[in-house]
Order: C-alpha cells, then sequence, then structure tokens
C-alpha cells in the first residue's frame, strides 16, 4: 500500500480547511515523454519547492516531480507553527552533541526562521503570518520545566520567551487544563498550503519545471540518473529526494531511518465572539504531551486543533472522533460546537527527532524526518541541498553529522513496535506520570 493514495483522492488536495482558503491554486501538467535536467527533485513540499526555488535562481535547470498536488503532504497540511531553534530542545541537543554543536544547531533554526520570513516578504506570499506561539504545561512538574528553559535559553542562548504562571496562561488560554507555560514571540503561525503554493509560484518564475502527478516509481543511478514516472522520464545529473513521509520504497536507506506516521486536524464552525474563550491573543500553542496537541485560531475565528495519531497506514474511518476527544479535554466547553472541516496528513520522524539529511551518492542528496518542525527546517534544507550540489555544503553537513539511528526492526517491524511504545507513551500522559 503506497501512502501517496492510501487516504486521499489521486490529483486533489485533502478536504481541509487550508485547501478551502488556498485561493487560487495553479495546476502543472503532468510529465510526458523524456526531459533532462541538471537537477531532478522528487516532492514538491516545503523541501523541494525550496531547493528548487534556491537552485534556480542561480541558474540551475531544474525538474520538480510531485505525484499529487503542490503541497499534497505535510507541508500543505500542518498546524502551520514556525518554532524556534529544533525539534528536540537546547539541553537534550548539549547532551547529544555537546555545547559548541548544540549552539551552532540553535543559531540555525534561527536562520531557519528568518529564511521563511524573507522568502514570504521577497516573494509577497500571502499566508497569514503572525508572531507567537506558546508551549502549554500540564503539571506543575511540566510549568516548572518549561520556566527552567526558558531561564536556558536567556543566560545561554540570549533569547527571551514571555513567563507565564497558572493565572497568566489562562488568560491568555482560558482552558482549564493547563498550569502555565511560556509564550515564544519570535516563533510565528501561518497558513501553509498558502506558504507552498506561493514557493511553487516563486520556483517556476525562477525557472523551475514543475510537473503534477507525476507518480516516480523507478530511480536508476548513475552518472546519469533516470527518474521514471507513469508517463515518462526525466535524466539528470543531480537527484535530490525531498519525499519526507511518502518516500515509500524508493531508497531503502532513507527509509529505515525516516518513519511515517499520521496527524490530524479539525477545523469549527466559526466561533465568533466565543473565540475569546479558546485564545485572547493570536498566537498558536502546543503542549507537552507526548502526542502533541496544537491549535491556533483561523482568520475567520475558527478553532484548528491537531491532536491524535496513527501508526499504519490508513487514517481512522472518523477523524472527528479522534481528534474531539482531545480537543474537548482542552475545551470542554466547545462541545456544542460543530467541526466543518477534518483532515489527516502524513509527517515523518526520526528516532533522535532531528531531520536526516544524507548524501546518498555523490550526486544525490535526500532530506527528510522533521518530526513535527518542518515548516522552517524543511524550507532550510531544501536550501542546503541548493547550496551543497553548488559546493557549499557546511549547513548541509552540520545536520549530515547528527546521529540518526535506523528504527529497530528495519522497514518491516518498525510500525508495530512504535505503536506499541506510543501506546505506553499515551497510558503515561493519561495517568499523569
Amino acid at each position: 500500500m503506497n501512502l501517496l493514495f492510501a487516504n486521499d483522492k489521486r490529483g486533489e488536495h485533502p478536504a481541509s480547511w487550508y485547501a478551502a482558503t488556498a485561493g487560487d491554486v495553479p495546476n502543472y501538467p503532468p510529465l510526458r515523454g523524456a526531459t533532462q535536467a541538471d537537477v531532478c527533485i522528487i516532492g514538491g513540499g516545503f523541501t523541494g519547492l525550496s531547493a528548487a526555488l534556491h537552485l534556480a535562481e542561480a541558474g540551475v535547470n531544474v525538474v520538480l516531480l510531485e505525484a499529487q498536488r503542490v503541497g499534497f503532504g505535510a507541508s500543505g497540511r500542518n498546524g502551520g507553527q514556525l518554532g524556534s531553534g529544533q525539534r528536540q530542545d537546547q539541553q537534550e541537543l548539549e547532551r547529544m552533541v555537546g555545547d559548541d554543536a548544540a549552539r551552532r544547531l540553535w543559531d540555525l533554526g534561527e536562520d531557519a526562521k528568518a529564511l521563511v520570513r524573507d522568502l514570504i516578504a521577497t516573494h509577497n506570499i500571502d499566508c497569514a503570518l503572525k508572531n507567537g506561539v506558546a508551549w502549554a504545561g500540564s503539571s506543575t512538574k511540566s510549568v516548572r520545566w518549561t520556566h527552567d528553559y526558558a531561564d536556558h535559553l536567556s543566560r545561554r542562548y540570549g533569547y527571551d520567551v514571555d513567563v507565564l504562571d497558572k493565572d497568566a496562561f489562562y488568560r491568555l488560554c482560558p482552558s482549564p487544563t493547563y498550569q502555565g507555560g511560556i509564550l515564544d514571540k519570535g516563533a510565528a503561525h501561518l497558513h501553509p498550503l498558502r506558504l507552498a503554493l506561493g514557493l511553487a509560484r516563486a520556483a517556476t518564475t525562477a525557472g523551475t519545471k514543475i510537473y503534477e502527478r507525476a507518480h516516480v516509481h523507478d530511480v536508476k543511478p548513475g552518472a546519469k540518473i533516470r527518474i521514471a514516472t507513469d508517463t515518462g522520464h526525466v535524466e539528470a545529473d543531480h537527484l535530490i529526494y525531498a519525499c519526507n513521509g511518502y518516500l515509500g520504497g524508493l531508497n531503502r536507506k532513507v527509509a529505515a531511518r525516516v518513519m511515517p506516521i499520521n496527524n490530524f486536524i479539525v477545523a469549527t464552525e466559526p466561533l465568533g465572539e466565543r473565540a475569546a474563550d479558546v485564545l485572547a491573543q493570536d498566537v498558536a500553542v502546543a503542549d507537552d504531551r507526548f502526542v502533541v496537541n496544537y491549535f491556533r485560531l483561523s482568520a475567520d475565528k475558527r478553532l484548528l486543533f491537531g491532536g491524535g495519531e496513527s501508526y499504519g497506514y490508513r487514517f481512522p474511518k472518523d477523524i472527528r472522533a479522534t481528534v474531539s476527544k482531545p480537543m474537548l479535554q482542552i475545551f470542554p466547553h466547545l462541545r456544542d460546537v460543530s467541526l466543518d472541516y477534518a483532515w489527516g496528513g502524513t509527517l515523518a520522524i526520526t528516532m533522535k527527532r532531528m531531520p536526516y539529511l544524507v548524501q546518498l551518492a555523490p550526486n544525490v542528496l535526500s532530506a527528510s524526518g522533521y518530526s513535527g518542525h518542518g515548516v522552517g527546517n524543511a524550507i532550510q534544507a531544501g536550501r542546503f541541498m541548493a547550496e551543497a550540489l553548488r559546493g557549499q555544503s557546511e549547513g548541509f553537513d552540520t545536520f549530515a553529522a547528527l546521529p540518526t539511528p535506523g528504527f529497530p526492526g528495519g522497514s518491516g517491524f518498525r510500525t508495530p513496535l512504535l505503536s506499541l511504545a506510543m501506546s505506553w507513551y499515551a497510558l503515561r500522559d493519561r495517568l499523569g506520570v
């Protein structure tokens, strides 16, 4: 079973609030026959679009192949949070790679946010960019950790966030669940599908040839790489895999280290004045659960709430029921509110929850495994691969040096093993231990 087609209609974006409010969505043609490229990119999400844009602006002949539609995958369906730093917190990174490398990774995280903001401004991408992401703690222990971490960021990295006790957090987010947290005004949230479509327009303006409904089913390596779809093929000097959770069986080395998982979001009916019962400011929130709940308000005052995961190929039959359970735990006063949209998406994680950037051959690069931190990481990774192909590999090499072990059991047994582990952590969350 192929995740590209297991849960969605061919050639269509999922019926999400993002798709309903994306505005003008261009159609790019399928690939017909043979074509040549300096670089072929597989994947039309943030990673591939960023790589294509940066390469094309440097005068490189780029072909991008997308099996479905531009922004079809996690790039066009996610929670829209542009977070600071990396997916792993800085204290964990200091333990993992040492203080100097952790500082470098922090700086790269800040560069990723700046890159996204710069691309939005340079290419006039209307994606509702707003500042502010809060971290919510469900226990006094968790809140104490977030406050200590805020102090750590200030002392060691010179980065300040607002520290919120229980009362202050309740004024921001009137939920009975949370005991406090922090507010990062340097982070942001946005409309991810509009961002993806804007990057695609910028890439094509710079000269990239984008082909949609161009499912790659075979790659033959060599000095000239042959990338075959159902209706044509590309011969290229270089290849970039930008597939993330939708890689399938195209490369076994990457598949052993990058695992697809599914996550789900609902959008309520417009809340009107009741929006103040969710958030008092136009910020996004992510909490401390192992399976993270994340939410924000849309421009038309809907609650966009993400929660729940699955680890097989199929989405649950009733996504609304899956997500409404954690949503009503956080906001029990919204029990009478209807859910107008519900959708799922496939992201990808690594064992260490850090991106996996790798040179698979002298002329083949891959980046994936953003583990829920992909808005900044993926766009930055695309630029890093574009730079690496042109001989400037410092950023790429920093991430490529990170330890990325394979999942136990390889690609065959990783799903049931991960499902068992996730079930244990979910039980721990419910018990409060």
